[in-house]
């Protein structure tokens, strides 16, 4: 057995809505060649595995492949981390160095862009139209669909189809937000899914900043059950 906890990541300040995640904190728990069943198994968009809190190594796994790197799992592990041993200055999924950082209930991680999953970015030309949608434009195994809420307020309406992952429609996309984000240049929130919230604002040196709230609905002991 080893504890599961179950985290949605990108919530309202209600604790609204946000894209389920599970974490377990013990990763070594579970043998690197079980780890993309137990991802499919528990059919979260991502599962993440800590392999050493001290240097907050982690895996992160969809259903279908394992990410080098996405959004609110970095986030949502990094919320995890400072409730259990405290807050980390970087996390290290195999992409690259994520700086940390915690603003009150929002918490931070800075990637770069080009570390994302191959987004194909299509901007709509209304909230109405990205609510519309009833899949990928065009059968995009990655799609990131979106639209200006309020282009001046930096308000964004988004939809996020990843077929090639596993998951025909994502609730909250850390990743792809962090680089329209770069795309754009400037800061923004979004709006995804049911009503999902992600904040993105662009760094120097090519770094972007995506975060949110997190909040942890159960812990749970999952069993390990042994490769036959």
């Amino acid at each position: 057995m080893s504890e599961l906890h179950v985290l949605r990541v990108f919530t309202t300040a209600s604790g609204e809505h946000g894209n389920e995640l599970g974490v377990f904190m013990r990763g070594a728990d579970v043998p690197e060649a079980r780890r993309q069943e137990v991802a499919a198994d528990l059919g979260f968009a991502e599962t993440v595995f800590i392999d050493d809190h001290e240097r907050a190594e982690m895996r992160i796994h969809a259903p279908a492949v394992e990410m080098p790197f996405a959004g609110h799992p970095t986030v949502g592990a990094a919320w995890l981390l400072r409730e259990k041993v405290g807050e980390v200055a970087v996390l290290r999924p195999p992409a690259g160095e994520l700086r940390v950082g915690y603003e009150g209930d929002i918490v931070w991680v800075a990637a770069r862009p080009e570390w994302s999953p191959p987004f194909e970015y299509v901007e709509l030309g209304s909230a109405d139209e990205v609510d519309s949608l009833d899949g990928a434009p065009g059968g995009e195994g990655w799609a990131y669909c979106w639209a200006w809420e309020d282009e001046e307020a930096g308000r964004v309406r988004a939809r996020s189809f990843v077929a090639d992952a596993g998951i025909a429609e994502d609730e909250a996309t850390g990743s792809a937000a962090l680089a329209l984000c770069g795309q754009l240049g400037r800061p923004i929130q979004i709006r995804q899914g049911r009503g999902s919230e992600i904040f993105a604002r662009p760094l120097d040196e090519g770094f972007v900043q995506v975060g949110g709230r997190v909040v942890l609905d159960e812990a749970r002991d999952y069993p390990i059950v042994e490769s036959r």
